[in-house]
């Protein structure tokens, strides 16, 4: 699997594109921060036997309350065409 390297100011210009990129070819980005953290963006493969989100229910009591209370909060479409970042 490869991995590319972007600046934050980079995704912000193209979410979408570089979110839909990495589910579509796997591929791993690395995105750098202002303050010379980084973060990564993986793409999960839907058949896999993924046990985490079980495991976080099971065991964080903050994960359940966060899912809990975001299903109970109001569902926003995604626009099409539209970044996704703050626009509702």
């Amino acid at each position: 699997m490869s991995t590319k390297t972007i600046p934050l100011s980079q995704l912000e210009l193209n979410l979408a594109g570089t979110l839909n990129e990495c589910a579509r070819t796997g591929e791993t980005v690395v995105v750098l921060m202002p303050d010379q953290k980084m973060l990564t963006i993986q793409s999960l493969d839907p058949v896999e036997d993924d046990s985490l989100i079980d495991e976080l229910l099971a065991s964080d009591p903050s994960f359940r309350q966060m899912v809990a209370e975001s299903a109970a909060g109001k569902r926003y479409p995604f626009p099409a065409g539209t970044s996704g970042m703050g626009e509702r």
